[in-house]
């Protein structure tokens, strides 16, 4: 019995027929492979390295294919050049963290994954995912490993549960050509996670399908590595309710994501907003902060300060989110607006000025035309008003100045290793300045226009493009110096490539720019080669992944 699940287990993880492709490319990525070699030696314990080998050698035979799932692998390396001091901004921004911000470099990255079992009969399965990206360039900066993705997941029925880094974002927006969702864009590096939560959009039994929820619940650690305030804990609960069935003509979506850091200790904060340095951490203050209750005391926690009575335990911010789909003709139109709040101010409009608007077209099918639009986007991001430059506390229409992404206690800002985690055009002070890559938000105040395109040339080749263009105020307590302005853009091309002994294989190209007065004047390029491997049925695309929209 014992042999018999550990076959089945090892089954599960990886099947051989991955591995088997991949070492048929051997030659062509021998120096890939070298490197990746070190990586996982000095990265990956030494038990999952094992694991992982034994694998492919234990495959369970004769499976039905109904019960086999789909394990997909894939390797790429490239090499980024760049005519300024500083990487183009769309070069870098929603990459998950795993792009430097400075000089040229070359880039390995390879990734497995497994994803559930087809079919609807089974009701308890699980999954994995891992990612590895290596940088190396010609200065310490750049010689970089990073795990954007290494998690574990598991569900029942349509619940699921998922520990470690997962690739996530947060909000209602078109995830394919977004300027990035408010709160959570995918800028950053993924926290480390325990999340529990539904599986997509679930069906209210008693409505036949026209009401669904999708709601998650999740406890995040920040790092400790060049933090002001060490052992901070990030809290995440989203609810999303959509109105309207899937195959139906219209779909309504309605959410709030909400999310709080609390916890930890610095030396660095004032002394009238912690308690020499602590802030609280009980179980009881963890309950007020996922929770948003006011007014606590030092019942609630001994570290309980005036700042923390007269505001709330944590630092809370997030967006709440509407927005509708439409099917018409041969074309899905999605529209969607989402608020920002970082402080009690949105419950009384001070700062429904505002907010992120899109508005996505997406052709159902591709266009005839060798060269075929299939998707555009129009975005305008806008964080100038944020209720006016005062805050009095006694007066909520008076509550303004409400400083996006920064906090009196958690003065690291909303950010990890240097990287803004929601929308990135508010601007951490290492992007202007990368001399100081640890700085707070130093631009909050943004009037954004942005613009997505994306295609197809030929029958193979996909192109998408970016084109943005702000005006940056800075902070109403910093104001940046004649509002610079601000242009970024992106051109990328995929086109599949048959080489001999490699196979299939796909060239990966971009060229972006930065011109304008906020960031640094740069060019740069990108070309890689990339290897996917299959096994199993392949996945059955979800809505979200058709659409790229992110409910």
């Amino acid at each position: 019995m014992k042999k018999r699940l550990k076959s089945w287990l090892i089954e599960q993880l990886l099947t051989r027929s991955v591995l088997i492709n991949l070492f048929k490319t051997v030659h062509f990525f021998n120096c890939i492979v070298f490197l990746l070699k070190l990586l996982l030696m000095h990265f990956i314990p030494r038990g999952l390295l094992i694991l992982i080998l034994v694998t492919a050698y234990q495959k369970a035979a004769g499976q039905p294919d109904s019960l086999r799932r789909t394990t997909q692998a894939f390797v790429e390396a490239g090499a980024l050049g760049k005519s300024g001091p500083a990487v183009p901004f769309w070069q870098r921004a929603n990459q998950y963290g795993t792009v430097p911000l400075a000089n040229s470099f070359v880039a390995v990255r390879a990734g497995i994954s497994s994803d559930y079992r087809p079919g609807q009969n089974r009701q308890v399965d699980w999954g994995y995912g891992f990612d590895v990206v290596g940088n190396m360039g010609p200065i310490p900066a750049n010689q970089q490993v990073f795990l954007p993705e290494a998690y574990i997941k598991a569900r029942w029925r349509q619940l699921e549960i998922y520990v470690g880094r997962r690739k996530t974002i947060a909000g209602l927006v078109d995830t394919l050509l977004t300027s990035g969702a408010y709160a959570m864009s995918g800028n950053a590096l993924p926290l480390p996670t325990i999340q529990i939560g539904t599986r997509g959009y679930v069906p209210l039994p008693f409505t036949k399908g026209a009401i669904s929820i999708n709601a998650t619940f999740a406890n995040a650690w920040f790092e400790n590595v060049n933090r002001k305030v060490s052992n901070a804990l990030m809290q995440q609960s989203t609810l999303y309710i959509r109105i309207g069935r899937p195959s139906g003509p219209v779909r309504l979506y309605g959410g709030i994501n909400h999310q709080v850091t609390w916890n930890g200790y610095s030396p660095f904060i004032a002394p009238g907003v912690s308690n020499n340095g602590q802030l609280p951490s009980s179980f009881k203050a963890y309950l007020y902060a996922i929770t948003a209750l006011p007014y606590p005391n030092a019942a609630v926690d001994g570290n309980v300060t005036s700042f923390d009575e007269t505001n709330r335990i944590g630092n809370h911010l997030g967006s709440l989110d509407l927005g509708a789909e439409f099917d018409v003709g041969d074309f899905t139109i999605f529209v969607y607006r989402q608020n920002p709040y970082d402080t009690g101010a949105i419950w009384y409009l001070t700062t429904i000025a505002d907010g992120l608007n899109g508005l996505s077209i997406r052709r159902k099918s591709r266009g005839d035309s060798y060269i075929s639009v299939d998707r555009a986007l129009v975005e305008f991001l806008y964080t100038v008003d944020q209720g006016g430059n005062e805050f009095v506390i006694e007066d909520p229409q008076r509550r303004g100045k409400v400083d996006y992404f920064n906090n009196a206690q958690y003065i690291d800002g909303w950010t990890t290793r240097a990287h803004t985690i929601g929308t990135p055009f508010l601007t951490p002070e290492g992007d202007i300045n990368p001399a100081i890559p640890y700085g707070p938000i130093v631009n909050n105040r943004v009037s954004m226009v942005h613009a997505g395109v994306n295609g197809r040339v030929g029958e193979k080749a996909v192109w998408l493009l970016k084109l943005s263009y702000s005006q940056n105020l800075g902070t109403y307590n910093a104001p940046l110096p004649g509002f610079p302005r601000q242009f970024s853009g992106l051109l990328k091309l995929s086109a599949p490539v048959q080489l001999p002994v490699v196979g299939l294989l796909h060239i990966n190209a971009t060229v972006a720019t930065d011109q304008g007065a906020l960031l640094p004047n740069s060019t740069g390029g990108y070309i890689g080669l990339r290897k996917d491997w299959s096994s199993g049925r392949q996945k059955t695309p979800v809505r979200k992944s058709q659409g790229g929209f992110s409910h």
